[in-house]
């Protein structure tokens, strides 16, 4: 903004009548303005710009300020935000015509933190995430508060979470030992795993892609369940595994029987789903008992 008179202030020593009151001048403070004189009183009425920021005439004994057809008195020319005197200083005419010192425009073009609200203004630490942006200490976990900063983090619609709640809050939890499952896993009966908790309850070995027998709540690999789980066929003396051939298994009394060995002791003959006697301890069909 520059000095804005267009005008001479002076004190008459000739004679001339005010160009708008027709009071003598001699000897008086007045005005000459485009070739006119005037008293100072006059001058206010009549002549005087009016200040953009107080709304009141700029008078003859007044500093006055203009900047693009704008006028202010040198104490109204201050910023609208800070009121610092913007006399000599630099600033930046905004809207309603209010001026603002070279700080305060930086502050508020500045985006806003979605933390607080604030500024973030040139040199602050930030972080930004699609279109958003935060103070580096306001980027914080939903859940647990703790500043994220610049580590990583899961969003979840407009929350965000640290790794650790995230985990926590969100990941399935292993059916064994109940922590967060990260990555990998595996399920059975629509319950989720660790690989390394789903493994043989004898041998320890993972069970992962392969056969395996549940026994109410462990599981046992094929060898480890022959070996330690199964019963033994009062036929062939071999496991009962259910695996392959003769998955089939009939009990009777305190014994089991792969299928394929349950016949009559004389005849041979398969007895599975058929009427059966048991004499002395040994299994026979129908009619042998009758031959003894």
């Amino acid at each position: 903004a520059g000095p804005g008179s267009s005008y001479t202030v002076g004190t008459m020593s000739e004679r001339f009548d005010c160009h708008y009151c027709r009071d003598p001048l001699h000897g008086k403070k007045y005005v000459q303005k485009e070739g006119r004189h005037c008293c100072v009183k006059c001058f206010e009425k009549f002549c005087a710009n009016t200040c953009t920021e107080c709304k009141k005439p700029i008078g003859a004994d007044s500093k006055e300020l203009h900047f693009k057809n704008r006028y202010w008195h040198d104490n109204c020319f201050r910023c609208f935000k800070c009121y610092t005197s913007l006399v000599n200083e630099p600033f930046m005419l905004r809207e309603n015509n209010k001026v603002w010192c070279s700080n305060c425009t930086a502050t508020e073009d500045a985006p806003r933190c979605k933390g607080c609200f604030k500024p973030i203004i040139a040199g602050d630490q930030n972080v930004e995430y699609k279109k958003m942006v935060w103070h580096k200490d306001c980027f914080t976990c939903s859940q647990c508060r703790q500043v994220i900063g610049s580590g990583s983090f899961f969003p979840k619609g407009d929350e965000f979470y640290c790794v650790s709640c995230h985990e926590h809050k969100f990941a399935k939890t292993c059916a064994k030992c109940k922590n967060p499952i990260t990555s990998g896993g595996l399920t059975y009966q629509e319950k989720p795993w660790h690989s390394e908790c789903f493994i043989c309850s004898n041998c320890k070995k993972p069970l992962g892609g392969k056969r395996f027998t549940p026994v109410e709540d462990d599981f046992y690999c094929v060898e480890c369940y022959k070996e330690c789980v199964a019963k033994k066929c009062a036929g062939c003396k071999n496991p009962i595994t259910g695996f392959g051939r003769g998955t089939s298994v009939v009990n009777y009394e305190d014994e089991s029987w792969h299928d394929y060995c349950f016949k009559c002791t004389k005849c041979a003959r398969g007895l599975a789903n058929k009427r059966f006697v048991c004499h002395n301890g040994k299994i026979y069909c129908a009619e042998c008992p009758k031959r003894l």
